[in-house]
């Protein structure tokens, strides 16, 4: 059975008789379901009965639906109500919008709306610089989706987003002091989105685009880029890129290899994998093998697709033909951005000593890490419940945070490249180990590393 997690965490409210055994007779009918008890509180007491609270994380809805059946089949309970405490956490939403100034008399109210705004509108109307200066968006940005590739649920449609869009936000404000909206877009089309986020771009200091499947989210990257005077930034690309050179930097320190002679396999050769392989080799990566679904995308091959043939021009130097399995024999490192279960023991063993796994597909890796820590010396994935958690949280905040306090208007290979030192450097020589080469998302100094390394080495715009 997986792990119980925190995302199915569930409460119950339970009816039942005084007893000096009540509530431990709950606990452990919810533990012996395979949950874990995270809370127990008895809300009311009378002569007969008493009203407890239990909370605890499962595994899934099917494991709560166990939980309430076996905490229900005890003598003389009664459960009267079962929340899903991470739908009940999105109940209207996640994220509001909140005043940074007083309006409690006429005189605030004349200032900050008419008459008196109307003097900061025409001095815009001037010089439309000054909208860094006296409104939001010197500290705004649009987080921007077509819910075409969210998570690892696909194409669900804007609506469904939303709540990894709230997300999204939440975690700007929450880490690095941004305030973020999301902006969910009923079409796929692509010109149709580089024309609304063109559209928007005035009220907002720099775009995220989101969960925008590829190969469209590269062209709509690239064109807005190109076409707008605000950083834009493609989190699935450039933050996971900057996070896996984070940790592949300290992992590296650990086992004593340089990132110019390890070689390396990378399975996934979409947005994350493509970005992954390109600030890679921006930081010194020779020997990089790439695998899409078809296997080894091979040196000098035709694509119609220009990101693909990027890549088969850019890495398999050394002319390798066969699949993942066959690749990953005698390499250094490995670096997955894409679906469960595409190696196992043998795969992880056949590495060389001192091997590098990152097997980062959510929610099931491509490797389950305990397996592969048998042969690996260092193992990461994208969960939080293992260590070494390769998480975009550690990169976005701070770099948009950097991009804005500078004023620039576009991203750079350099910047990506300082984001990800700031991140490695945040872990001390001395509390580097194999199961520590990634910063908790909650340190507060990594964002503020992150933000430094970048303001320092951007161009403020004009």
């Amino acid at each position: 059975m997986a792990a119980p997690s925190p995302g199915y965490s569930i409460s119950l409210r339970v009816e039942t008789p005084v007893s000096f055994t009540a509530t431990s007779d709950i606990a452990a009918a919810v533990a012996g379901t395979g949950a874990a008890v995270t809370g127990l509180d008895v809300l009311e007491s009378h002569h007969r009965f008493m009203t407890v609270a239990v909370g605890c994380d499962t595994v899934d809805a099917a494991h709560a639906e166990r939980v309430r059946e076996a905490v229900d089949a005890l003598e003389g309970i009664t459960v009267h109500e079962v929340t899903d405490q991470t739908f009940q956490l999105h109940e209207g939403g996640k994220i509001e919008t909140t005043l940074r100034v007083p309006l409690r008399t006429r005189d605030d109210l004349s200032r900050a709306y008419t008459p008196g705004v109307a003097r900061v509108c025409k001095a815009i109307a001037e010089d439309k610089d000054l909208a860094r200066l006296y409104t939001v968006k010197k500290n705004t940005v649009a987080v921007v989706t077509d819910g075409t590739a969210v998570l690892g649920l696909g194409d669900i449609g804007p609506e469904a987003a939303m709540p990894v869009m709230e997300g999204k936000a939440a975690l700007f404000k929450q880490f690095a002091g941004v305030d973020a909206w999301p902006v969910a877009l009923d079409t796929k089309d692509t010109e149709e989105i580089i024309s609304i986020v063109k559209a928007i771009a005035p009220a907002y200091g720099g775009i995220n685009l989101e969960d925008i499947s590829a190969p469209r989210c590269f062209e709509i990257e690239a064109r807005l880029r190109d076409e707008l005077d605000i950083p834009v930034f493609h989190d699935d690309q450039h933050g996971t890129a900057i996070v896996v050179q984070a940790a592949l930097t300290n992992a590296l320190k650990l086992t004593g290899k340089k990132i110019e002679d390890v070689s390396i396999a990378v399975a996934g050769v979409g947005a994350a994998g493509t970005a992954i392989i390109k600030l890679l080799k921006a930081s010194g990566a020779r020997h990089i093998v790439a695998a899409g679904r078809a296997g080894i995308i091979e040196r000098g091959s035709q694509h119609a697709d220009a990101n693909r043939q990027w890549l088969a021009d850019n890495t398999n130097e050394e002319g390798f033909s066969g699949s993942l399995k066959e690749a990953v024999v005698g390499r250094d490192v490995f670096i997955g951005v894409s679906a469960p279960d595409l190696l196992d023991e043998a795969d992880v063993a056949a590495m060389n000593e001192n091997s590098i796994v990152f097997a980062m597909s959510n929610p099931d890796p491509e490797v389950h890490p305990v397996i592969a820590s048998k042969h690996a010396a260092i193992v990461a994935t994208g969960r939080s419940d293992f260590p070494n958690q390769i998480n975009n949280v550690l990169a976005f905040p701070g770099f948009f945070r950097g991009l804005l306090d500078a004023g620039a208007s576009d991203i750079t290979d350099e910047m990506l490249v300082v984001a990800a030192e700031a991140i490695a450097g945040t872990i001390t020589d001395e509390e580097l180990n194999p199961s520590f080469i990634i910063p908790s998302v909650f340190d507060p100094e990594v964002s503020l590393r992150v933000a430094a390394a970048v303001a320092e080495v951007a161009t403020p715009r004009g």
